[in-house]
């Protein structure tokens, strides 16, 4: 120990003499190797304890972030290897079952203040812009979402004070003619998700990937305002029986996905009664088709409004759910009715009725008529009860505009 701290003296001499020449500089750093090796091995030898490296004049430098970005980074290209060899497989004609996430991943998605950013960006729409910034932001809005504005009822982007007037226009009269001659059509500009049968109370989001029908609806308390004619049994499929109000009839459903482009506007899809709404708060999780196909029963989780009543065929329910940044969902006959709040009960509703003392028949809506508006692209999910031959005239994955047919009977 004492002969290590001695040759420090020499090692200095001996640089300040010897300095600039490459060979004696190689030597130096040799001999100060072994003086550097002999005494840690001394002072480990003596019982000193283990190696400090800040005494060595080495410093142990943890970097959290970088860390956390290359796991990260390696996560998202294992993640999007494995999305490229399933759209390979779909490519060669192989049908490739959904990856469904499990309960850690959910619970990770709804750590993110998806409620907070949503509420942010609905005060943010809100905001008026000058007049000289309007048409460079509708412009980018336009471009990057292939909004087509010849449809629009004001074409003129200066007049659209702020982003919600944007995501809310109108359209002309003529832009969407309604179909007369089928029973029902699609409420909104979108793409079919799903459609089909209801089977074993389970509905299917996209295909592969299902949700319970009893979850989505809620509890079945609404019989004072749509007449059931079921007794409920310990049977499985019970709830869904409960809904079938006429023999020889089936229950249908229909997925529709508005995108961020759309028209955000819903409408009237037949002509009905509306007698009851429940309300669900909850998550504000993505809705697009990626997403939709990866968290099983995603629609149960998000906050919806389900508006539930009769029409010609029996028992017909209209769910608007609501998505990341489409925290607010309006239903122009419904003032009571207030999304989005910042505090909810977990699991909990809010049930309204339509039908009253003053008023037996609830609200009545024709076909086509306005219904609501979201703030930006959600889902709109239609439970009816029809024919059994009733027949859908779609293919998933088609673009829709709202008054087209979406089956016949």
């Amino acid at each position: 120990m004492h002969s290590y701290k001695m040759s420090a003296p020499l090692l200095k001499v001996c640089c300040a003499r010897l300095k600039g020449t490459n060979s004696c500089w190689l030597l130096l750093r040799k001999q100060g190797i072994r003086w550097f090796q002999e005494g840690s091995q001394k002072t480990f030898c003596r019982g000193k304890g283990r190696l400090n490296p800040a005494s060595l004049g080495l410093q142990s430098r943890v970097r959290p972030l970088t860390l956390l970005i290359a796991t990260g980074s390696g996560y998202v290209g294992y993640d999007q290897y494995g999305r490229y060899k399933e759209r390979e497989l779909e490519r060669r004609g192989f049908e490739v079952p959904p990856r469904i996430a499990n309960d850690t991943q959910v619970a990770l998605y709804k750590t993110i203040p998806t409620r907070l950013l949503s509420r942010a960006w609905g005060r943010l729409n809100q905001v008026d812009l000058p007049t000289w910034l309007r048409k460079p932001i509708f412009s980018l809005y336009i471009w990057t979402f292939g909004v087509n504005m010849k449809e629009a009822a004001v074409e003129d982007l200066h007049q659209y004070r702020n982003l919600g007037e944007f995501f809310r226009r109108k359209l002309k009269p003529q832009a969407r003619p309604v179909c007369d001659s089928h029973c029902i059509i699609s409420p909104a500009d979108g793409k079919i998700l799903h459609f089909g049968h209801v089977k074993n109370c389970e509905v299917e989001q996209v295909k592969g990937v299902t949700y319970s029908l009893e979850t989505f609806l809620g509890p079945q308390t609404w019989t004072e305002t749509i007449a059931l004619n079921k007794d409920e049994d310990d049977d499985p499929s019970s709830f869904q029986d409960l809904l079938v109000t006429k023999e020889g009839n089936a229950l249908f459903h229909c997925v529709v996905y508005l995108a961020p482009g759309d028209y955000h506007c819903f409408h009237s899809p037949t002509d009905w009664r509306v007698a009851h709404r429940r309300h669900f708060p909850g998550s504000l999780m993505s809705v697009n088709p990626g997403v939709a196909r990866w968290i099983k029963e995603l629609f149960c989780h998000n906050e919806r409004v389900v508006l539930s009543g009769d029409w010609a065929h029996g028992f017909f329910s209209l769910t608007a759910v609501g998505a990341t940044n489409v925290g607010s969902i309006r239903i122009y006959f419904d003032k009571e009715l207030r999304t989005n709040l910042p505090r909810y009960s977990k699991g909990s509703f809010n049930d309204f009725s339509y039908v009253s003392n003053n008023n037996q028949e609830g609200i009545s809506m024709r076909k086509g008529e306005h219904l609501g508006e979201f703030n930006l692209g959600s889902t709109i999910v239609l439970l009816f009860e029809a024919p059994k031959d009733f027949t859908f005239n779609l293919r998933p994955g088609q673009k829709i505009r709202y008054g087209e047919p979406l089956g016949t009977i």
